[in-house]
């Protein structure tokens, strides 16, 4: 599952984390714990005037997504796996799913019962022969110029540049995006948070956060009282789609399900949505 590839990411973080110790090397901790703070009230989820409903698996692969899907034809999903509920959540109701990831052969799709678009590469920087970029993948596929749009993004950790490196008129199409970032506790290094915040800064011009959810594949990092967990699903729906919101001040939602029924739960810090 791609929760079990982001848990071994994670550990193999540690352990290098353990070696440059060894060694007299120190991973940088030297983000200003205020600017951690206000990135994260920057990302507080809303609740607006549009619900949320699951779509996907009960447990891992499963969102929570504005209920707002009404004239969305197209869904793109990269980061395919093992684990296709969501994509075939989105087949059923009658939107086209693209897919792309080079490390699968193909979805884990009934291909006689359902028409979907897969591309084996990677999302990436850059197009060659192993990886495609977000743009000219969009370009490439059968969308209309000015069509609303659906991502489901899980790509590992690649999902900064990636995005970063999306055109923005492109990403306004997207009138709803559901994303998992990785790597979160890294947000203490300089380096790091300057590309996350980059890449959260050009999400928020056009859209509002929805709903977050940690996965408990990873436990909550702990660092100045400051509680973030490693790798966190975000809901995010296009700002005109919205005329009401209040800040949500419960969490987790009662559609929200552990990835990992074998790991303990991993609730959200009060830090993220509470003032």
């Amino acid at each position: 599952m791609k929760k079990i590839i982001n848990k071994t990411s994670n550990v193999v973080w540690m352990n290098l984390k353990k070696i440059f110790s060894f060694f007299g090397f120190q991973i940088n901790k030297n983000t200003e714990k205020s600017k951690i703070i206000e990135l994260i009230k920057s990302l507080r989820p809303y609740q607006t005037n549009i619900e949320l409903i699951r779509m996907g698996s009960v447990t891992d692969g499963g969102y929570l997504v504005p209920n707002d899907l009404e004239g969305i034809k197209t869904c793109f999903s990269p980061g395919v796996d093992t684990e296709s509920g969501f994509e075939i959540d989105c087949l059923n109701r009658g939107i086209q799913v693209y897919m792309a990831d080079n490390s699968v052969e193909r979805p884990n799709i009934d291909a006689s019962k359902y028409d979907y678009n897969f591309i084996k590469k990677h999302i990436g920087t850059t197009s060659n022969e192993d990886f495609i970029t977000f743009t000219d993948w969009l370009r490439s596929s059968n969308i209309e110029p000015n069509e609303d749009l659906l991502m489901q993004m899980d790509i590992e950790g690649a999902e900064y540049f990636t995005l970063l490196s999306i055109d923005e008129l492109l990403l306004k199409q997207f009138r709803v995006i559901l994303l998992e970032f990785h790597f979160l506790e890294r947000l203490w290094d300089k380096e790091f948070f300057a590309l996350a915040s980059s890449v959260f800064e050009k999400l928020l011009k056009t859209h509002t956060c929805v709903h977050l959810h940690p996965n408990n594949c990873s436990k909550i990092y702990k660092h100045k009282n400051v509680e973030i967990p490693p790798v966190l699903e975000f809901s995010f729906l296009r700002n005109d789609r919205i005329t009401s919101k209040t800040f949500i001040d419960q969490f987790p939602n009662v559609l929200d399900k552990d990835n990992l029924n074998y790991e303990k739960p991993v609730v959200l810090p009060k830090n993220w949505y509470k003032h």
